[in-house]
């Protein structure tokens, strides 16, 4: 495995910067929403893709082990196999990027998937999730839990009152230290956006979470219904951090309310693939693409 990147010290005075246009952020996230979606083989494209980029999650206070691994046999099978044949897809592995349990049920995930044979990562939730409102000792142990029962992926969640008050050089070296404590494990950071006051902290809390876990940190996790959080936050990575930073954006199967919805939402595949051609996967696109919806 390839040296990790450090991350980058912390400069507040980008933060201090920071000035947001709301009005102008509102009209761009209204636009979006006007667009038309594809139709036909194109949009039957995007709804595969859409399936590869998915963390197929349970997160509930009653998951056992058996719906964990039911869960796991959807991962490998995702999609019916008479529509992927109807489709010429049924020999290009189709399955989802990742199945997101709780640290508890991490080894059942990780038991059931060897046992169906594929190689789908499995990601845990840490950091005191959902509300990270638990000591920074207790989020480390939780997240060196999770990578020791075999999670590949951790998704941690941010405090998000040291955002509200402005406790930068904090908020910095939390992210900072549940990086470290992942070792070998890809992290991704939940900011939470709609529990964040303003567009103008999303801004802050985004730019220290990307210099607290720079080029190992490829995704950020929003936990937000609001479309111009999404619209506004896409701009950020595209402007500060480049292509290569959103690879493999994804979604959580808990905020996916549809296919024709899917569809109209702007980031998740989207954007990620229309602003990122170069670091997606443009064997399979092109494989699910055949023809032009005419």
């Amino acid at each position: 495995m390839a040296a990790r990147n450090p991350g980058t010290k912390l400069e507040l005075g980008w933060i201090s910067k920071v000035y947001v246009n709301q009005p102008a952020v509102v009209r761009h996230a209204e636009q979006i929403q006007k667009w038309r979606t594809v139709k036909g083989n194109w949009q039957a494209a995007w709804l595969l893709k859409a399936v590869t980029c998915i963390d197929l999650t349970t997160l509930s206070g009653d998951d056992t082990p058996s719906n964990v691994h039911r869960m796991c046999f959807k991962a490998k099978h995702p999609i019916r196999e008479d529509l992927l044949k109807a489709m010429d897809m049924h020999d290009k592995g189709i399955t989802v990027a990742a199945v997101c349990v709780y640290p508890a049920r991490v080894a059942d995930a990780v038991n059931s998937l060897k046992a169906a044979g594929c190689n789908i990562p499995v990601a845990s939730v840490a950091a005191g999730f959902p509300s990270g409102q638990t000591p920074l000792e207790t989020k480390l142990a939780e997240i060196k839990l999770a990578v020791q029962y075999g999670a590949r992926e951790i998704d941690i969640v941010i405090s998000r009152s040291l955002v509200l008050s402005g406790q930068w050089e904090s908020l910095y070296e939390e992210i900072r230290q549940c990086r470290e404590a992942c070792g070998e494990a890809h992290m991704k950071t939940i900011l939470a956006t709609g529990e964040l006051g303003s567009l103008a902290n999303v801004y802050k809390a985004s730019m220290i979470a990307m210099m607290a876990a720079r080029r190992k940190q490829r995704h950020y996790k929003l936990e937000t219904g609001e479309t111009q959080h999404f619209v506004f936050f896409t701009q950020i990575q595209r402007e500060d951090i480049g292509p290569k930073m959103l690879l493999g954006s994804s979604f959580d199967t808990g905020n996916l309310p549809g296919a024709e919805k899917a569809l109209q939402k702007p980031p998740p595949v989207l954007a990620a693939s229309l602003c990122m051609g170069d670091s997606m996967d443009e064997q399979l696109m092109l494989a699910v693409c055949p023809l032009h919806d005419k």
